[in-house]
């Protein structure tokens, strides 16, 4: 089938800034759809949409029109943190051809002197803003495509609450066009007033007293809310690691408690996901308080017990249970685990133990225990002090 939808990225020059031919491509569209700010930039003899509310009413207006020429304006390149991904889900992509143009991103990089393959490209536009502080790192470079005119102040509190208040922070607006703005700053003293549509350049520096959250798993137990019952911080490394955090993959955290395991895992690769089942609602609370607080605000949290809540749950790619292990809990879990998923369990109590050492005999895996000793004073004089030892089975689905 000919291509008939055409999106086309268009930047604050208009029409004037597109090519040759993906500007005949836009003079001959008989349907426009784009926001009014894409509209105005163009000056053609078309049928006009504007953007639809709700926005997956935009999938159903385009198939409407299948077999007319049809035309999308996106800004930059449509095929990053943009509307031609989503419509690309939707329609097949042998009826769609994409025009891409140099982007927010390239353009802020340009204005900054910065290399591309040396910094975080994120997004919160339409998103919470709070998933950027996962990005927070010591000398890190972030360009950030935001969400509204208030959005680089919440970022500057949260740089300077965990000790990065003296990072540089960069506002570009209307990059490309003649109300090209530039507006710069400090995280720590930040109060410039910008524009809602803007891109956000920051250069993290850290104090000598700043937090430091690595993407790799083993927070400090320090960061976390809770109760004390927890994956430590030793422990949940290494479980993190068998669990294999992978892009987009889906973890069921079984019995989540405050949610440690889950937010390590979600931090660990970009767009991981995770399902906190813990059926304590003073549990899901600090669950989602510690997702907040650690950039991850995406964690999902359901009231129950397993396997009552799992009807209609997305398959996972991982599953953790680090409680009220049974084998009708496993059976159940391992029942609905994607093939070459992986499964961890971890046991402190001796029943559960028990439960580990049947199903190990019939499922095979790795089994092997954990026990993690910390100096601490004994009197006068220090000492080792052990934790109790956690028995950890793992295996993978094949």
């Amino acid at each position: 089938m000919n291509a008939w939808l055409h999106i086309v990225g268009i930047g604050e020059d208009g029409i004037q800034g597109l090519s040759p031919v993906t500007r005949a491509v836009v003079e001959a569209a008989e349907v426009i759809v784009g926001s009014l700010r894409h509209q105005d930039l163009i000056s053609v003899n078309a049928e006009r949409i504007v953007w639809p509310s709700p926005f997956d009413a935009l999938i159903e207006i385009l198939k409407s029109n299948s077999g007319k020429r049809v035309v999308v304006l996106a800004t930059g390149d449509p095929l990053w943190y943009s509307v031609g991904a989503r419509i690309g889900r939707e329609i097949d992509p042998s009826e769609i051809t994409y025009h891409p143009q140099v982007g927010a991103f390239q353009l802020a990089a340009a204005r900054m002197g910065w290399s591309m393959a040396d910094l975080e490209t994120l997004t919160v536009h339409g998103r919470p803003v709070e998933q950027m502080i996962a990005f927070i790192q010591p000398s890190q470079r972030l360009l950030i495509l935001t969400t509204g005119a208030e959005t680089p102040a919440q970022i500057a509190g949260f740089l300077t609450e965990r000790g990065f208040g003296q990072s540089e922070m960069t506002v570009l607006a209307a990059m490309g066009g003649k109300n090209e703005m530039r507006f710069d700053g400090n995280a720590f003293n930040w109060n410039q007033k910008v524009p809602p549509f803007n891109t956000l350049a920051i250069e993290c520096i850290a104090a000598a007293d700043a937090a430091m959250l690595p993407r790799v798993p083993g927070l400090t137990d320090d960061l976390f809310q809770g109760d004390g019952t927890m994956t430590k911080q030793e422990v949940r490394a290494i479980s993190v690691a068998k669990l294999m955090p992978m892009r987009g993959a889906l973890l069921w955290d079984v019995g989540c408690g405050c949610g440690s395991v889950a937010v390590e895992w979600m931090r660990a690769a970009r767009y991981a996901r995770a399902i906190g089942i813990e059926p304590r609602a003073d549990r899901r609370t600090f669950a989602a308080n510690n997702a907040l607080a650690l950039g991850v605000p995406k964690l999902e949290l359901i009231d129950g017990t397993v396997p009552d809540v799992l009807d209609g749950l997305e398959a996972p790619d991982a599953i953790f249970i680090g409680g009220g292990l049974s084998i009708k809990t496993f059976e159940t879990c391992w029942s609905a685990l994607r093939p070459l998923g992986r499964l961890v369990v971890n046991a402190v109590t001796l029943e559960s133990e028990a439960v580990l050492l049947i199903l190990y005999a019939k499922y095979g895996g790795d089994l092997i225990r954990i026990q993690v000793s910390r100096a601490d004073t004994i009197g006068r004089v220090n000492g080792w002090r052990p934790s109790m030892p956690v028995t950890q089975w793992s295996l993978i689905k094949r």
